[in-house]
């Protein structure tokens, strides 16, 4: 199992859209910076925009960062970029059989550690901005 790498998508046009203020980028120049399709691109930014984490405009090559870096974190990114009921990581097959030991109780088993796990990743990305990563990057 893995986290989509819409995430990490999602990070790569914001610092990039950092490192390249002075200039419009578009969906092209983000694709090829990630090596990808610029449909997809222009998905993840429309997702970035629904979160307030970008402004663009339709029919306008080039998007803007919304917020200072410092005001977002990689759990907003996270949050912008999934499209998952109630953002949950992970979700617990739903009906087993209630005449099985194991099938009568694992969701009220698994459903608190799996709780807890999803807390600790979120707390982990809410204590990262940007500013941070472009920081990192501008170091390397």
């Amino acid at each position: 199992m893995t986290i989509s790498s819409r995430f990490t998508v999602g990070v790569h046009i914001l610092a990039l859209l950092e490192f390249n203020q002075e200039t419009a980028i578009t969906s092209e120049f983000i694709a090829a910076s990630v090596n990808t399709n610029p449909a997809l691109i222009r998905k993840l930014m429309g997702m970035l925009k629904k979160a307030h984490l970008i402004d663009v405009k339709p029919g306008v090559a080039g998007a803007k960062l919304a917020k200072n870096l410092s005001e977002i974190t990689l759990l907003d990114v996270y949050h912008a970029v999934h499209a998952v009921k109630e953002n949950e990581l992970f979700s617990v097959h739903k009906a087993p059989t209630i005449d099985c030991e194991v099938g009568n109780n694992i969701q009220l088993t698994l459903t608190p550690v799996l709780h807890s796990a999803q807390k600790a990743l979120e707390d982990q990305l809410a204590s990262v901005t940007m500013e941070a990563i472009v920081h990192d990057m501008k170091s390397s």
